[in-house]
């Protein structure tokens, strides 16, 4: 017969077989969960955005002007802003001086032109005396001379005077035409030099709206190109095309200088700010491109990159990609996706090669 405790003793040993076994028995793999990720199907379309810069509105032909003679401010009758007509007086510096130098030319002019005259008869006097053998060839060789030398002064003495008289005018600055005065570099009582800027004034005729541009803008931004220029005082809009690119960028702000030509009935007003905007279907380089929203983008091996979906098997897979620039929270996309390719667009960080996913809502 056997003992009932002889049972219960066997027990403990039952269970501690079962609890070994459990153990070395190999637990299954646990799968990698499916996430939901939201889903955008990309579709090439032609970028929406403007490229924008500020301007300023400038006369196509402006001259600083300043005196040709050196001397003393003593009057400027122009003023900022004012508009002047052709040959109208801007300013005046002190004449005393080139008056007294032009009273003295004149008078070496008679003093050149008596002895010119007093050469001449001479001339004609030893002329005649040795037509009657009274004098050598000699002698009139040298009153030949005398008389070219005269006449070489006289000439000498009315140049010298029209040069002083000019100097005399030149104390003189008057408008080249008509136009508006757009800054004042002196004022009267100042002493300035020949050449040195006093007024610069904007000649009527064509306006431009001028602005500077960045290095990596510059390729869209020919001659010819149409931009849109909207003016700060009153908001209206004009068309402008643009007709000059500085060959070279500026050695402080390293930008490039852009003119646009406004049309001939634009009447904007000088040195006021406008705004020049450039939209993609006048870009030179204009082309679809595909957009993604910027949450979409993760960087992979210092490449950037997007997860794209596989319909198929429902997994994801990682996609190098170009990016060219960007349009608010968008991404500009210039190579890597096809159109129709799925990207996901979100939960990006969390996701591995191959995964499998489920799309969140419909499928934008």
């Amino acid at each position: 017969m056997v003992s009932p405790f002889s049972s219960f003793a066997r027990l403990p040993f039952a269970i501690v077989c079962c609890v070994v076994v459990a153990s070395c028995s190999k637990t299954p793999p646990q799968q990698e969960p499916i996430r939901a990720v939201k889903i955008l199907k990309v579709g090439e379309s032609s970028a929406s955005y403007d490229l924008e810069f500020s301007g300023e509105i400038r006369a196509r032909v402006e001259s600083t002007l300043g005196f040709r003679v050196g001397g003393k401010l003593i009057n400027r009758q122009a003023e900022l802003g004012q508009r002047v007509k052709a040959g109208q007086l801007l300013a005046q510096i002190d004449p005393q001086d080139y008056r007294v130098a032009a009273d003295a030319a004149a008078a070496q002019l008679i003093a050149a032109q008596s002895n010119r005259d007093v050469a001449v008869a001479d001339m004609k006097r030893y002329q005649g005396l040795f037509d009657q053998g009274f004098i050598s060839v000699a002698e009139l060789e040298r009153r030949q001379a005398s008389e070219k030398a005269a006449q070489a002064q006289w000439r000498q003495a009315q140049a010298q005077n029209t040069v002083q008289g000019n100097q005399s005018n030149y104390t003189h600055l008057q408008a080249d035409g008509a136009g508006v005065i757009t800054s004042i570099d002196a004022s009267a009582g100042q002493v300035v030099a020949a050449g040195q800027p006093v007024v610069r004034l904007a000649l009527d005729g064509p306006r431009d709206v001028v602005f500077s541009v960045s290095e990596d803008k510059l390729a869209t931004l020919k001659a010819g190109v149409v931009v849109d220029v909207r003016q700060w005082q009153d908001g209206k809009t004009l068309e402008a095309k643009v007709r000059d690119v500085s060959a070279s960028a500026d050695t402080v702000t390293r930008t490039f200088v852009v003119k646009a030509a406004l049309p001939k009935d634009a009447d904007p007003v000088l040195g006021s700010t406008a705004t020049v905007s450039l939209r993609a279907a006048k870009l030179v380089d204009a082309k679809p491109r595909i957009k993604l929203p910027t949450q979409a983008l993760r960087t992979e091996a210092g490449a950037t990159a997007v997860w794209v979906l596989d319909p198929a098997t429902m997994t994801v897979k990682s996609q190098p990609i170009q990016v060219s620039t960007t349009d608010g929270n968008e991404a500009v996309v210039d190579s890597g996706l096809q159109d129709g390719d799925q990207v996901v667009i979100s939960g990006v960080h969390v996701l591995t090669a191959g995964q499998k996913v489920s799309v969140f809502g419909a499928v934008k």
